[in-house]
């Protein structure tokens, strides 16, 4: 028998095996304890997706967008004077006159949109950015705006994107969470709810993973014998399905359920995915992890995991800032130009150096990135050189799947108060358009809860269509 007589009559077998691995696996077509299917199986869109993933950058505090990605050159001209628009109620009511940009814009790439001296790095992938400059929010108050922009609800309770995600797609990854934070030093306001699960079953919720070589706690393994501690979570899982028994479905013991053997699994996928050796030095040195300052080491650190995380198929990663050197987040009332400055310098380099590595793994095509604070901040002073919240206009940016580079959407008016109403984004716009490019119709991703059928969109939210390719 020739080897290609012998390949084609063995080819259904080969087929055989392979399903037999996937129906096998923890993740794809495995059951639970209580008989029902595993729920973070891969789950299929309701169209085809231009996104895999999803990188969200979180910028915390506000960044200002007159002084980042909306230049504004009537600041400079009047700055100082009284601000001729009517001032709103501010978060401190300690209102100055018009506060020019410390920083230069410059126009970059071939799109020639301009970007202000605070991002050097990022600046040079302007061709790969969709800028909003017309977002607005709901909240002037950093916990409901964090609310607001991770979960569509303004009050604590609801789920967090990353949860709506898996929920509605599942894992690509059998032995890492569908949807992760790499905590850089700063939870938001609001704390931890930021990602959680909220009436969505347990297991959907977003797994902290803390800066360093050690993100988890316990995940080395315990035991010296494999065997031993595979035995006893098989006890423990015995004692549960007889609980179950008893009592029914119940979300708490099948989320424990599942989050046990999956905290087992990451014992070996963690430490794996967390050591960087194998990685060149040309790929370090890009992300900046010789960078003199220690918070661009740690932001670099950061971004580098959601690449291998991205690699790994993990559908939801999260980014939160870094403790900067007493500064803490990008909420400047205060010496706007050093603390912006340290905010961005931490940030900048990291951020290029992942969307250049995206790119050149041919990765970008199938990861969104998504950048963005919970609002932007005034463009009038607060008190001598600080800048108060602002929801009524502001900057976010967009790149990667389905994204159409070099584009500039929307605008603020001449001094950068407020949003122009014509093109106004707002937080459930940005969570449509999120879902869209995931394949996923955000009106038809619901769950019942409280005795109606409730979405991350709520009864809002418009697709961000001029800005898809």
């Amino acid at each position: 028998m020739t080897r290609r007589r012998m390949l084609s009559l063995c080819s259904n077998g080969f087929g055989s095996l392979a399903l037999l691995g996937l129906m096998g696996s923890k993740t794809f077509g495995n059951v639970l304890t209580s008989g029902k299917v595993n729920p973070l199986s891969p789950q299929p869109s309701h169209f085809e997706p231009k996104a895999k993933n999803v990188i969200f950058l979180y910028m915390d505090g506000g960044v200002s967008h007159v002084d980042t990605f909306d230049p504004k050159p009537l600041l400079a001209k009047e700055n100082g004077n009284p601000m001729k628009m009517k001032i709103e109620p501010t978060q401190f009511n300690n209102n100055g006159g018009v506060l020019k940009s410390p920083w230069e814009f410059k126009r970059y790439g071939q799109s020639g949109i301009e970007v202000s001296d605070l991002f050097p790095h990022v600046a040079t992938c302007v061709d790969d950015l969709a800028i909003i400059r017309s977002m607005v929010s709901e909240f002037s108050e950093h916990t409901n705006a964090n609310y607001f922009l991770h979960t569509g609800h303004g009050l604590q309770g609801r789920p967090s994107v990353g949860a709506w995600v898996s929920y509605g797609l599942g894992s690509e990854n059998q032995n890492l969470p569908g949807f992760v934070v790499l905590n850089g030093g700063l939870i938001p306001s609001g704390g931890l709810d930021n990602f959680n699960n909220g009436f969505l079953p347990a297991y959907y919720q977003g797994s902290i993973f803390q800066s360093g070589e050690s993100p988890i706690a316990n995940i080395n393994k315990s035991d010296p014998l494999p065997k031993l501690q595979r035995n006893k979570l098989d006890f423990v899982r015995q004692l549960d399905k007889r609980l179950l028994g008893r009592v029914g479905h119940t979300d708490e013991i099948e989320s424990a359920i599942t989050n046990y053997e999956l905290a087992y699994r990451m014992q070996d996928t963690v430490p794996e995915l967390t050591d960087l050796r194998g990685e060149s030095k040309r790929i370090k040195k890009l992300y900046g992890f010789d960078a003199t300052y220690a918070h661009t080491r740690t932001y670099a650190r950061q971004c580098l995991i959601a690449r291998r995380l991205v690699e790994r198929g993990v559908r939801f990663i999260e980014l939160t800032c870094p403790m900067v050197d007493g500064y803490s987040r990008w909420d400047q009332h205060g010496n706007l130009k050093g603390n912006h400055y340290k905010n961005a310098l931490a940030v900048d380099q990291p951020i290029a150096a992942l969307l250049m590595d995206l790119k050149s793994r041919g990765l970008l095509d199938e990861t969104l990135i998504v950048w963005s604070g919970e609002f932007g901040r005034t463009p009038f002073s607060q008190g001598k050189d600080g800048r108060d919240h602002n929801p009524f206009g502001f900057s976010m940016w967009f790149a990667g799947a389905g994204i159409k580079g070099g584009t500039v959407y929307g605008a603020t008016d001449e001094y950068g108060y407020k949003a122009v109403k014509e093109n106004e984004v707002t937080v459930h716009d940005l969570h449509a358009t999120i879902l869209h490019l995931l394949g996923i119709d955000h009106k038809q991703l619901t769950y019942r809860f409280s005795g109606r059928d409730i979405r991350l969109t709520d009864v809002h939210g418009n697709i961000i269509t001029k800005i898809l390719t």
